[in-house]
């Protein structure tokens, strides 16, 4: 999971970020005989030729490398705990000119990025820079706008980063930069905030109304949007929450509509006409006044 800001990232223990060759491996103590036992019982990979990488690694990395390539787009996004749709297949980037790569039995789609990277030459992932470019490029927009929200919320770019991203992408994708929302802490989140903007409606992201705590949407100033996961709602004491702050903001006059995440990502056409109803519906009563922050205040 990222845990730093811009660009500067804290992998998953089982990411390493470059191969080892056995120069490498030499120089820091092992002999030949030691290489090719720790090969052989396992506690070295050796994936390639002079390509090596410890027994953990993550599976991907160790696939990416086999191929002759790097982790990328969606798939290394995914890796780094950053929203992208499930997809089929593992996204690998290769040089340009790279006419002799390894072709290994694979059980996966591999879906290939022909281009050039700022990767040094022994790196096993691509910046990530380069596979939100990809990324914006492999998904949908709604889908695009949400990966970039998710990798801005956790600090695996800034407005900075966001401006290169942009400024590396054909010209068509660029008009989706006005769209991003910090404040998003989760991709389902963004893609109802996306649909009820189609629906002509006014949203505000993390906001806390008083005796109900944060709240993911809230539309028109009257219906709080939850966007619920296994993730995060799996136990009783999570729907016992839930459950006394949905009744609390009864109690001040708002509605609540809780959405699951399943069905905003494979049910999109239901949910937009759920809200498209509710929002049509309007409020039974008008909140009673209560104070509201904005992210920006909390």
């Amino acid at each position: 999971m990222i845990r730093s800001s811009a660009d500067r990232l804290v992998l998953p223990s089982d990411v390493p970020t470059a191969v080892l060759r056995r120069a490498h491996l030499l120089a820091a103590g092992a002999t030949g005989r030691q290489i090719t036992d720790a090969v052989r019982d396992g506690r070295l990979l050796r994936l390639r030729r002079d390509h090596y990488l410890p027994r953990d690694t993550d599976p991907q990395v160790c696939a990416a490398v086999q191929w002759g390539g790097r982790l990328d787009c969606v798939s290394l996004l995914r890796l780094l705990g950053v929203f992208v749709r499930e997809r089929a297949g593992l996204h690998i980037q290769l040089a340009p000119d790279a006419s002799r790569t390894p072709r290994p039995e694979a059980s996966t789609e591999i879906v290939r990025h022909w281009r050039p990277t700022s990767s040094a030459a022994d790196d096993v992932l691509v910046p990530v820079r380069e596979a939100l470019c990809a990324a914006v490029r492999c998904q949908r927009p709604r889908d695009a706008i949400a990966t970039l929200d998710s990798a801005w919320h956790l600090g695996a770019v800034d407005e900075d980063g966001l401006a290169d991203v942009f400024a590396h992408v054909p010209g068509r994708y660029r008009s989706l930069r006005p769209l991003l929302d910090q404040r998003a802490e989760a991709g389902t989140e963004t893609l109802v905030r996306l649909m009820l903007r189609s629906l002509g409606c006014h949203v505000d992201l993390q906001v806390r109304i008083d005796g109900v705590g944060r709240v993911d949407l809230l539309v028109d100033g009257w219906l709080v949007i939850e966007c619920d996961s296994r993730s995060h709602h799996g136990s009783w004491g999570d729907h016992k929450r839930d459950r006394r702050r949905d009744a609390a903001a009864i109690g001040l006059g708002f509605t609540t509509l809780r959405l699951l995440a399943e069905d905003i990502l494979f049910r999109p056409e239901w949910v937009i006409e759920v809200l498209r109803r509710a929002v049509a519906r309007g409020p039974r009563t008008t909140p009673r006044t209560v104070r509201v922050h904005n992210s920006g205040e909390l």
